[in-house]
């Protein structure tokens, strides 16, 4: 335990506090000695990182705790990895940095409850650096991360549909397979970018007209 303190930059005292706030996981016991490890060091740098950004204790254990009832990156990708996404990994403090007071334990829930986010030991990995990146920027626009990720879940429905829209069409015409469905993959989603680029037009031309009313 004096080892792991001196490493974190931390006093005994405060790590034997830290523990009995359950902000770091129990160590392996063998008789009774207890055993730490880097996740339990990693977990402590990310503790004083989050104090100096502003957090509260009481906000970093219930973030603590939704880390740890998240699911683990292999358990997610052993669903299937994204096949044109690029996953990005991320510290918690990185992530806070990110999306600043927003990085609420409700919305990390809401973020590893649609499967943007798993962990990873001590990292948090999003599973796709366009989204993570959208994200980010609608929020620095002042809208809220739960309103994002509300509507992250709407968008998730209807990609699904148009998914298996597309999926039917190509699979249920005869001497079609998987393999077509995979080649005529670029085919769908410019179908799908054209209509919604077009229905934003169509949006934006009717915001306009209901601007211009008195």
């Amino acid at each position: 335990m004096e080892e792991l303190a001196r490493k974190a930059g931390i006093t005994v005292r405060t790590l034997r506090f830290y523990r009995e706030r359950r902000l770091i996981p129990p160590p392996r016991r063998e008789g009774r000695i207890a055993w730490y490890d880097d996740t339990h060091l990693a977990r402590l740098r990310t503790i004083s990182a989050l104090l100096e950004r502003g957090h509260t204790l009481n906000g970093i254990a219930e973030l603590a705790e939704a880390f740890d009832q998240g699911r683990d990156v292999g358990e997610l990708l052993g669903l299937g990895a994204p096949t044109e996404e690029t996953p990005v990994r991320l510290t918690p403090e990185a992530l806070a940095d990110h999306f600043g007071d927003q990085a609420t334990p409700e919305n990390l829930s809401a973020a590893l409850d649609l499967g943007y986010l798993a962990t990873d030991g001590g990292e948090i990995v999003h599973l796709s650096r366009r989204l993570l990146d959208v994200s980010a920027a609608l929020v620095r626009e002042g809208i809220p991360l739960a309103d994002v990720l509300a509507t992250g879940r709407q968008v998730r429905t209807h990609a699904e549909a148009l998914a298996t829209l597309f999926t039917d069409l190509i699979l249920n015409h005869p001497d079609h397979t998987p393999e077509d469905l995979e080649r005529l993959r670029p085919l769908a989603k410019s179908v799908a970018e054209a209509e919604l680029s077009m229905a934003l037009d169509r949006r934006l031309r009717q915001a306009g007209r209901e601007d211009e009313q008195p």
